[in-house]
């Protein structure tokens, strides 16, 4: 005889391990999420961080299909988490910068699904704003 088969079942969401930073939107069928970082800007990179942060903005009207827009947003996190450092590697702001800069990379093309003119060309004016 075997054992019965335990099956979990929740109602919500559920977190196996830390769980920093999220935002969640629950039974929602639209919803706009904003997030301030409120971390000090190292010196020299306020320009950047102003940059990054406008993107983040726009991102939800940018016309970008939901696994793009995610990627972005997590690129975009990443270089605020690098340039809010004390000192941050020149060499890391440019790796993250190229990340950011390769999530928007098929919209901007046009490669990535369902992309539309003016999400290519919002994309391709958000690279140009990236370069340091």
């Amino acid at each position: 005889m075997s054992d019965p088969q335990h099956v979990n079942r929740y109602d919500g969401p559920v977190f196996i391990g830390p769980a920093h930073n999220n935002q969640l939107a629950w039974n929602s069928e639209t919803v706009t999420q904003n997030q301030q970082v409120n971390s000090a800007v190292a010196p020299g990179y306020e320009e950047l961080a102003a940059r990054v942060t406008e993107l983040l903005r726009q991102l939800p009207e940018a016309g970008l299909g939901e696994q793009d827009r995610e990627d972005a947003e997590a690129a975009a996190g990443d270089v605020l988490d690098v340039i809010t450092q004390p000192e941050p590697e020149p060499g890391k702001v440019r790796r993250v910068l190229a990340t950011l800069r390769g999530a928007l990379a098929p919209v901007a093309t046009g490669v990535a699904a369902g992309t539309t003119v003016g999400a290519q060309e919002w994309a391709l004016s958000a690279i140009e704003g990236l370069i340091v």
